[in-house]
């Protein structure tokens, strides 16, 4: 490996340890990331999901888009499993209403961004990652809803028409930019896909940074309960995915998928929804502590992974 390789592969390895030394900073100097605007995230995810496409090929995708079985495991997982889990959750901690409404929210939201880089980082399937990000995204427009009336009693009205242009702005066609780059340049994409890892771990790092900022108030008043209850959601969530995908008799790298896939959500969608639906801020806590525990979680999964080959 040549130097600049090197500094990748060491770079990519310590993921984690960038993550929590950047929720750290985020809570304890807030005022580090108050550069960053909110309407930047769009462009930094659009760069991550970039720097995915370009590190896979439209084989890879006709070869995902075969393996159906992982797709629909990964929705029962995210809208079926997840769902029971965080309400279990909140029953087993004694949550109050509000409390277990977050909590909620977050096991009924879709998968987050950021799993498509933990995917890379593991070994996982990338092209059936970014498949199952966007079937999960589109979902969310009829099962968070449904979710949130089953379990909460609550209306949660989602912006069907936004998710869509979001889905489309900051997934699809990213991906399919690095697609056809890769298509089209393929010795220079071949050099460059050697690197982008490297700024989807920074894009993710900043985007991490930002929401914990400004997320900072509710997560110091979270109580230790309400931590463990959140970081078991995430981290049951992913073994439980991994198990179902297993049991599916899938292949190991499409299990490593569904496992990060399930583990990782989107905690800004859920924040979102607290804001817009519910008047108790305490709703807002659960999705504020996930922005943390679901990074640190898939990124925990990803290094894992990343030393251990892939059965064929």
């Amino acid at each position: 490996l040549g130097s600049a390789e090197r500094f990748v592969v060491r770079f990519n390895s310590y993921f984690v340890l960038w993550l929590v030394l950047v929720s750290a900073l985020a809570i304890f100097r807030p005022q580090t990331f108050v550069w960053v605007r909110e309407e930047w995230f769009s462009w930094l995810l659009s760069l991550l999901m970039f720097s995915v496409g370009l590190t896979t090929s439209i084989d890879d995708f006709r070869e995902s888009i075969k393996n159906w079985m992982a797709v629909v495991i990964n929705l029962v997982a995210c809208y079926g499993l997840m769902p029971a889990l965080a309400y279990g959750l909140a029953v087993v901690i004694g949550a109050d209403s509000p409390t277990m409404a977050g909590l909620v929210l977050i096991g009924a939201i879709n998968g987050g961004h950021t799993s498509n880089l933990c995917t890379l980082i593991a070994g996982g399937d990338v092209a059936l990652s970014v498949l199952m990000t966007m079937s999960t995204t589109l979902a969310c427009i009829v099962a968070t809803p449904s979710i949130a009336k089953l379990l909460l009693g609550t209306v949660v009205s989602v912006n069907a028409a936004g998710i869509v242009l979001s889905t489309i702005k900051v997934v699809l066609l990213p991906t399919v930019l690095g697609l056809a780059f890769n298509q089209w340049l393929p010795e220079t994409s071949a050099r460059a896909s050697k690197l982008t890892p490297v700024l989807g771990v920074v894009a993710t790092c900043i985007i991490v940074g930002t929401s914990v900022a400004s997320c900072r108030p509710y997560i110091l008043t979270a109580g230790i309960s309400l931590q463990i209850a959140i970081l078991c959601l995430h981290l049951l969530g992913g073994c439980a995915g991994y198990l179902l995908a297993k049991a599916a008799r899938l292949s190991q790298s499409a299990c490593r998928t569904v496992a990060i896939e399930t583990a990782m959500k989107s905690s800004a969608v859920g924040y979102l929804l607290a804001v817009l639906h519910f008047d108790n801020f305490l709703v807002r806590v659960p999705a504020a502590v996930s922005v943390v525990w679901s990074a640190v979680v898939g990124s925990v999964l990803a290094a894992y992974w990343r030393g251990r080959a892939v059965a064929s």
